[in-house]
């Protein structure tokens, strides 16, 4: 199994190998308040273990760098580095980079009220400013999956009409710049660092580049693996993995895991 082979590769040659995984549904379990969301008690710890062996570690997500690193305790692992909107911001040793907020999500953040009260919005639906994109979340309304049926079709206009994507993912809908994903990000990553086999774990809609591209470097020659933190809102993220583990949980098992057969 081309999954397999990816891991083996791994455990024989840690230091060539990179980690990879996404931080909302995958390190930390998904909860209605984005900005409550952490990390599981031992996400963090295993992390560090695996940084003293293992080449490269990364968590890229839709987060900002700097919020990730925050509301996660990230700064605690060593060499960590953190893509955040896509892979649009980079945080490494303390030092955050990446350009402003695109003039087209400045568009959107003034047009978004309108669109929303225009479409009847329920209550409990709301926007998080993510600087970089928006999110409009249905997690809280009343009932969240007819919610975002309802507001698909504007949002999608809304995005067209300013040159944005609007990306669907677990009860939110994303408007952020084309051709930011997670597939490009960790593409480039394997690509600077050299890696030898990589290892990427995710949970939504917006992982699937990253476990394309996982398939795409194994076609060039490096072993990969592609693991997925399963979630019922989110069937086609398992269906697309090589691996499934149960959630959050699972995705924390596994590292250790792979931690002990590394310190073994």
């Amino acid at each position: 199994m081309a999954g397999q082979a990816g891991l083996d590769a791994l455990l024989s040659r840690p230091e060539q190998a990179l980690i990879g995984t996404d931080f909302d549904g995958t390190l930390a379990p998904i909860v209605a308040d984005p900005g409550a969301a952490r990390p599981l008690p031992g996400a963090v710890p295993v992390l560090v273990r695996l940084a003293r062996t293992v080449g490269t570690l990364a968590v890229i997500t839709g987060r900002p760098a700097a919020e990730a690193v925050a509301r996660g305790g990230l700064d605690a692992i060593p060499g960590l580095i953190v893509l955040g909107h896509y892979g649009g911001q980079r945080w490494q040793d303390g030092e955050l980079t990446g350009p402003g907020s695109p003039s087209a999500v400045r568009a959107a953040r003034e047009a978004l009220p309108g669109v929303l009260s225009r479409a009847g919005a329920p209550d409990g639906v709301w926007v998080e400013d993510k600087g970089h994109a928006l999110a409009v979340h249905t997690r809280r309304a009343a009932a969240p999956e007819p919610a975002l049926r309802l507001l698909r079709g504007p949002l999608e206009d809304l995005a067209t009409r300013l040159g944005l994507a609007a990306e669907p993912g677990r009860m939110v809908i994303e408007l952020r710049p084309a051709g930011m994903d997670k597939g490009a990000a960790l593409t480039a990553l394997v690509a600077e660092r050299a890696a030898g086999s990589v290892l990427f774990c995710g949970d939504d809609l917006g992982d699937l580049a990253a476990f394309a591209a996982v398939r795409a470097l194994r076609a060039d020659g490096i072993p990969g693996c592609a693991v997925a933190s399963a979630s019922a809102e989110s069937p086609q993220v398992a269906a697309a993995a090589d691996l499934v583990v149960d959630g959050p949980e699972g995705i924390v098992a596994l590292l250790a895991a792979i931690a002990d057969g590394l310190d073994r």
